[in-house]
């Protein structure tokens, strides 16, 4: 890692540290009286939609492929967890200890369903993937209603409620920074030249099925730990709260923010998860909302409102003081003699000089 990433993944990191700082001390100080607790789970909400959101990111934006049934992954992790944080209840793990085992297990559990997916869907590409994640996802809230262990098609109750905003924040910020490092990595540059030319991609050599499933494999690991914070922080599930729909919600939050945007899944995650709490009277008509708002965006801003825009705090700092614009100018003048010295050597070529 060079010294300049290095310093950026540092001041980041503060910036991070002082938004956090900063809700602490909201909800520490309780300046919303009775309702601290409720504004508190809402950005619980948020932790965990975003999670889940940044990882179906992975597969629509970096790998370039259409998943339908990202809830499933969401669901054998949260399923998973719960029954793991239950069998492990009274073991003598601390709370968290034992919350961050159950999202391990849901994770692993979530992956290696990803993992049995991907090796025969993901020879196939577009509608035909689609369909199989669906049909996937169906699969599995069919299995869950039928399995006792699951509640039986019934509510799963008695989950441990061991989500609070402060772990889930953190554990947010890990999960949402591993899956920027991996998209910057040599892997997920590969991935995005898959996704760029398949051909191409395939005749240089690149072994395309293993790229393709793997970065499935890890988008289905972090949905799985979404869905292990979300079994630990609503304490009860239902097998058709994974439906369809959950899937189109997921997507419909990676497209609005902007595909191959980690940023915009961060964001649009985070407003639309609290958009049926801000329209909470209007809470039946939160699908209808999701439509609009995706239409629109598709007429005026079709690659999302972020597009693969990446926010930087380090280059926004720059660009305040100045430093940002000056670097910009320099690379314009060091460009633009850089191809005059090419096109006067290709001059001389011609001439036969």
């Amino acid at each position: 890692m060079k010294k300049s990433d290095k310093v950026s993944y540092l001041i980041n990191f503060l910036g991070i540290f002082m938004i956090f700082l900063l809700l602490m001390a909201v909800f520490e100080s309780k300046i919303f009286g009775s309702s601290t607790q409720y504004f508190k789970g809402i950005c619980t909400t948020a932790c965990y939609t975003i999670i889940m959101v940044a990882s179906l990111n992975l597969v629509v934006g970096c790998m370039g492929e259409f998943s339908l049934g990202h809830a499933g992954f969401v669901s054998v992790g949260a399923y998973a967890s719960a029954i793991v944080s239950n069998a492990l209840a009274g073991k003598g793990l601390p709370d968290i200890g034992l919350f961050l085992v159950a999202l391990l297990a849901g994770g692993i559990a979530a992956g290696l369903a990803g993992l049995a997916v991907g090796v025969p869907a993901l020879r196939l590409r577009g509608d035909y993937l689609a369909i199989v994640t669906v049909a996937f996802a169906e699969i599995i809230r069919v299995c869950f209603c039928n399995f006792a262990i699951t509640g039986g098609g019934k509510t799963m109750s008695g989950i441990l409620k061991l989500s609070n905003f402060y772990w889930c924040f953190w554990i947010m910020v890990v999960c949402v920074t591993i899956m920027y490092m991996f998209v910057r990595s040599r892997f997920g540059r590969t991935v995005k030249a898959i996704r760029e030319d398949y051909i191409a991609a395939a005749a240089s050599g690149i072994n395309v099925t293993y790229y393709k499933v793997m970065t499935f494999v890890v988008s289905a690991f972090f949905a799985g730990i979404g869905g292990g914070i979300y079994a630990h922080y609503m304490t009860a599930m239902i097998p058709t709260n994974f439906n369809f729909m959950y899937s189109a919600e997921l997507l419909s939050e990676v497209i609005i923010g902007g595909i191959g945007s980690l940023t915009g899944s961060v964001i649009g995650a985070a407003f639309l998860s609290s958009l049926p709490e801000m329209m909470r009277q209007f809470s039946q008509y939160r699908m209808l909302a999701y439509s609009v708002v995706l239409v629109l965006v598709m007429i005026f801003k079709p690659a999302g409102i972020f597009g693969d825009w990446e926010f930087s705090l380090t280059r926004l700092l720059k660009r305040l003081t100045g430093r940002g614009g000056r670097g910009a100018a320099q690379d314009a003048v060091q460009g633009t003699v850089r191809a005059n010295v090419q096109d006067e050597a290709h001059e001389k070529g011609k001439a036969g000089v």
